[in-house]
């Protein structure tokens, strides 16, 4: 046998020590009810979300063991993903070829073998992320539409909405978000996509512009489900589409024209304020606090780039009616993929995000190039879920396809959150019920390889973990 033939043989079987204690019951176990499967992902790379043998359960619940307690419900989940940007779609259209473009679609929003997303975002026109920065109503300059009637999502047509409905097709319980990352130039106090904020005399034109690209969208076979109507409103940006809208201006856009506007069409997609960093909860609790506003407000939607990710709960403690959604982060090279980046997804997004209340988790570009593009403007360095090569089409999964994989495949819509409580403050649990199983997924944040043991139901199993490494558990409820 030759030495790399020798490595490989070792690193699966650390990478199999690793997780599971008891490697030859496990392997042992009978299939059924008496077994937990179980997934595993180690940033060296021994394991990307790797499925490991069964462990056994074991009657009785140890002291100082995970608790997961099916009782105690909290939140039911939309699902996860990431945004199909411009340029997303771009890639996914252009530069893979029919059976390559089916076959990365399947992986991302299937359930039969791929990562199973079940939650998605779309741009209302041009973002960094962008060819070009175009609207759905562009006028040349010193002239306006306020009725819309140059109005036309031919643009979205060309790539987003057919990788959109494919997405659609693979996975029929997807849901969509859409988000402005600017209105129309002429709308704006700048004359621009870029900078400026919305004309007091053109927000009934705003709503309807929303209003018609939800319709228009729907019409072609792309339901909005949810939608912003700014994205990050606290931020001018100097070189990509922006639009700077203060609290008491989203308050009176929300409720005296877009919530109306969507009502008086019978529209079924909810309004979630903010969209933006986790940084300023006196944002969306000020929108909260307008009695108009907030009838229309189904949730409240928070990004990554700023404070902390308990603002989630701060928010929804003040109003347990509202719906709370994490709608965007991007990996980039600033912080490297596994020594970095994965630990603190992990941390923050995947489990941070879910213990504190977000019903869908998404991530920024679905896919981007080798370039960390197209983009115009913005984030030179941004990572996509994957990448696609745009010479070759080689398709690369990045450390945040597996972040997303480790919920987003076994934690479907509909899947509710229960109670999992750890006795160690580096071992970081999230649990969900679905249709009689249980899922838990667990992080070691810590510097050394941690054994514990989960109970549930008065069965339990025992596992280890290595310092960064991340698993998910599965296994059906007691009856």
């Amino acid at each position: 046998m030759c030495w790399k033939r020798i490595a490989r043989v070792a690193r699966r079987s650390i990478a199999g020590a690793l997780l599971v204690g008891a490697a030859s019951a496990a392997a042992a176990a009978p299939r059924g009810a008496s077994e937990v499967e179980s997934w595993l992902t180690t940033p060296d790379g021994t394991a990307r979300l790797s499925e490991r043998p069964r462990i056994v359960l074991q009657p009785g619940s140890p002291a100082g063991a995970i608790r997961v307690d099916r009782t105690r419900r909290y939140q039911e989940m939309v699902g996860f993903g990431a945004a199909i940007s411009d340029a997303s779609a771009y890639l996914i259209q252009n530069k893979l070829a029919p059976a390559k473009r089916d076959a990365l679609l399947r992986d991302l929003f299937g359930r039969d073998g791929g990562v199973g997303f079940s939650f998605t975002r779309l741009t209302i026109g041009g973002s960094d992320f962008s060819r070009t920065h175009q609207s759905y109503d562009d006028r040349p300059a010193g002239e306006s539409d306020p009725a819309l009637r140059h109005f036309s999502v031919r643009i979205a047509e060309q790539e987003v909405l057919p990788v959109a409905r494919a997405a659609r097709a693979i996975n029929t319980s997807l849901k969509i978000m859409a988000t402005p990352w600017s209105p129309p130039g002429w709308m704006k106090t700048s004359g621009s996509m870029i900078k400026g904020t919305l004309r007091d005399e053109y927000r009934a034109a705003f709503a309807t512009y929303l209003r018609r690209t939800v319709q228009d969208f729907g019409a072609r076979g792309v339901p909005i489900d949810y939608l912003s109507i700014q994205n990050e409103p606290d931020f001018e940006p100097d070189d990509y589409p922006g639009m700077r809208l203060s609290a008491a201006q989203r308050a009176a856009i929300i409720g005296h024209y877009v919530g109306p506007e969507f009502a008086r069409a019978g529209l079924a997609t909810r309004i979630l304020e903010w969209d933006h960093n986790w940084d300023k909860p006196e944002q969306p609790l000020a929108v909260l606090a307008d009695p108009e506003a907030a009838r229309f407000v189904s949730g409240v939607a928070w990004h990554c780039y700023g404070g902390d990710v308990s603002a989630q709960s701060k928010v929804r403690d003040l109003h347990p009616d509202k719906d709370v959604f994490f709608t965007e982060c991007s990996g980039g090279e600033w912080s490297p993929g596994w020594t970095e980046a994965w630990p603190w997804m992990m941390r923050n997004l995947i489990i941070g995000t879910t213990r504190n209340w977000a019903r869908g988790v998404l991530l920024w570009n679905l896919a981007l190039d080798e370039n960390f593009g197209p983009h115009l403007g913005g984030c030179g360095n941004c990572r996509g879920v994957v990448t696609i090569d745009s010479k070759t089409g080689a398709v690369t999964r990045n450390p945040e396809y597996y972040a997303l994989g480790h919920l987003s495949r076994f934690v479907p819509r509909g899947a509710r959150r229960i109670e999992s409580t750890s006795p160690d403050p580096d071992l970081l649990t999230v649990a969900f019920e679905d249709e009689g199983a249980l899922v838990l997924l667990a992080f070691n944040a810590g510097k050394k390889a941690l054994a514990f043991a989960v109970a549930s139901d008065g069965r339990h199993f025992r596992t280890r973990l290595a310092p960064n490494a991340a698993a998910t558990f599965r296994w059906p409820a007691a009856r």
